[in-house]
């Protein structure tokens, strides 16, 4: 199975994952100076069950704690479930 290559795509305000070169999924967010709210995440059906999903969360809540100034609100089922099974992530939480 091909790496899963995830990167913030800035000007679309999402991160993207893609499998070949190929976009498999997307995680949108909206920024402010303190806090990323994470609101849909995608993966196409013809990706699902590849670990699309779980790479989108990790790299995005790994950007967020590197960056070091901003606290996640998770309005996103996917994101918000996804932290509730990884609690090393739950100190990024807005209000946490």
């Amino acid at each position: 199975m091909a790496d899963i290559d995830v990167t913030d795509n800035k000007d679309q305000d999402r991160f993207e994952a893609r499998l070949d070169g190929e976009l498999a999924g997307f995680a949108e967010y909206k920024l402010t100076s303190d806090l990323i709210v994470f609101t849909h995440t995608e993966v196409d059906p013809a990706f699902e069950g590849k670990g699309v999903g779980s790479a989108l969360a990790r790299h995005a809540l790994d950007d967020v704690r590197e960056r070091g100034n901003l606290k996640v609100l998770a309005t996103c089922p996917f994101i918000k479930a996804w932290i509730g099974k990884h609690p090393e992530y739950i100190e990024l939480l807005y209000g946490a």
